[in-house]
């Protein structure tokens, strides 16, 4: 299990320390992979509180260039610099407000992993594509443009996000995870055999009281959290259930 927590844009920097803090004194032992990613200037204070836990830091997007003229962006190479080792990438409020192509996504998978920093590829449908009977194309479609087809065995994780269940309450229902998990599963084993047995986390609403149900789903390897990660109880409790998995 591989659990996440995007913080998106909140907090202040004390309030990124404490919660930070909170969670490496608490994490239990034996607890699965943990990251946090916090807005970009509180990485640092993050990282540092962090220090002393396995629990490793990301950042929430990153350049599709190296370095050059581009103001108000980060590359992948400075996180790495940083101490970071995970980038998200392709999440729907990227693609939803700031307008980003697939193409675009490519650049920055491409970037990640050429700065030798974890990715989370996030991949996901709305909710007018799912009612036309879209879901699967859509989601296929965004794999085989995000994922570089040559890959070496990369540290490339997938997020399915749906879009219509982040930041609504509404969770997909476990047949509907199992489903689009196992459509996934069975892409990458045919067409991305390097990410054959990567993590595929749910990312949609993810609570501690849900979360038994979502890892209950055929195929989920965790979640990407983003409203409970701000909460160290909320987090912790998606923690432990991961754990009883």
């Amino acid at each position: 299990m591989f659990i996440a927590g995007n913080w998106k844009m909140n907090g202040t920097l004390d309030q990124a320390r404490a919660l930070a803090r909170a969670l490496a004194e608490q994490l239990p032992a034996g607890a699965p992979t943990t990251a946090l990613f916090p807005p970009a200037p509180h990485l640092t204070a993050v990282l540092e509180e962090v220090a002393d836990s396995p629990i490793f830091v990301g950042g929430q997007d990153c350049s599709p260039h190296p370095d050059g003229a581009h103001t108000g962006d980060v590359s992948a190479a400075m996180l790495v610099d940083l101490g970071a080792r995970g980038v998200i990438v392709g999440h729907s409020e990227r693609r939803t407000n700031h307008g980003e192509t697939d193409a675009q996504v490519l650049a920055k998978v491409t970037a990640g992993m050429q700065a030798g920093i974890g990715v989370i590829l996030c991949v996901g449908e709305t909710l007018e594509q799912r009612e036309a009977g879209q879901a699967e194309a859509v989601v296929r479609g965004q794999l085989a443009a995000g994922l570089p087809e040559t890959l070496s065995g990369d540290a490339i994780t997938i997020a399915y996000e749906p879009v219509w269940a982040i930041g609504t309450g509404k969770v997909a229902t476990r047949d509907d995870m199992s489903t689009m998990h196992r459509m996934i599963r069975a892409w990458l084993r045919e067409h991305r055999p390097a990410l054959a047995e990567t993590f595929i986390l749910y990312g949609g609403s993810v609570k501690a009281a849900n979360a038994d149900d979502v890892f209950a789903a055929d195929e989920v390897g965790g979640a990407l959290v983003g409203g409970a990660s701000l909460k160290s109880d909320d987090f912790l409790g998606i923690i432990t259930a991961a754990m009883n998995a």
